[in-house]
């Protein structure tokens, strides 16, 4: 993976930050218990695959940052993460932002414009999805198994000019998540094992259990913009 024009230098590496997508609406629908049980196990289940060389920095809320000194590494290890670290119906949708790049480290923890740009990256990037920045892709221009579609240039919140993103994408596998979410919970439901299933203006939107769907029949307005 190092055999690229671009030189990595050994104090950089790659950044990535993995939170669950839609959060909030999860916890508003199933509760602090929960909700608090599924970062708990997303989070383990995280760090017991990071490979060899990779640290997790801290844990955000329901957000992990890890430093991974491998781009290639850190991309496959994203990919893992969103589409076969809790697969299934009812896991939830996780998000993943990378970038490359140099940081200061004081006490464990990780400073700098790479970890920022890594956060913002992270943060527009959808339920099931691995974004990263063109600098990174180009780190890794070839990735077995691993394609990048474009993205655009996006402007992010506080950082000065728009950047280029990619999704990394398995080949074979669609850009988005196997199994569609939930509108209420976010959480990702087997449409042949849903709890409910609702028509709403032409749509059919499934549910991960019968309260969800309930709360959808009430107020669809609420969540069908953002299904």
């Amino acid at each position: 993976m190092r055999d690229t024009a671009l030189a990595l230098s050994d104090s950089a590496a790659t950044f990535l930050f993995a939170d669950i997508a839609g959060f909030t609406a999860l916890t508003e629908a199933h509760g602090d218990e929960e909700a608090a049980t599924l970062v708990a196990d997303f989070c383990d289940a995280v760090k017991g695959e990071l490979p060899a060389g990779a640290a997790h920095v801290k844990t955000i809320g329901d957000a992990l940052m890890l430093r991974i000194p491998d781009p290639g590494q850190a991309i496959l290890l994203g990919l893992h993460i969103t589409h076969g670290l809790m697969p299934g119906h009812g896991a939830p949708a996780v998000r993943v932002g990378l970038h490359h790049g140099s940081a200061i480290e004081r006490d464990g923890d990780y400073f700098g414009a790479a970890v920022n740009l890594a956060a913002r990256v992270s943060g527009v990037a959808t339920g099931g999805e691995v974004l990263l920045t063109a600098h990174t892709a180009a780190l890794v221009p070839e990735l077995e198994g691993v394609f990048y579609e474009s993205r655009g240039r996006e402007a992010l919140r506080n950082v000065r000019e728009p950047v280029e993103l990619f999704a990394a994408v398995r080949t074979g596998e669609a850009s988005a998540g196997q199994f569609p979410v939930d509108p209420v919970c976010r959480m990702a439901v087997d449409p042949d094992r849903a709890a409910g299933r609702l028509m709403h203006d032409g749509t059919a939107y499934f549910f991960c259990t019968l309260a969800c769907a309930g709360e959808f029949a009430r107020q669809p307005e609420r969540y069908e913009l953002s299904s």
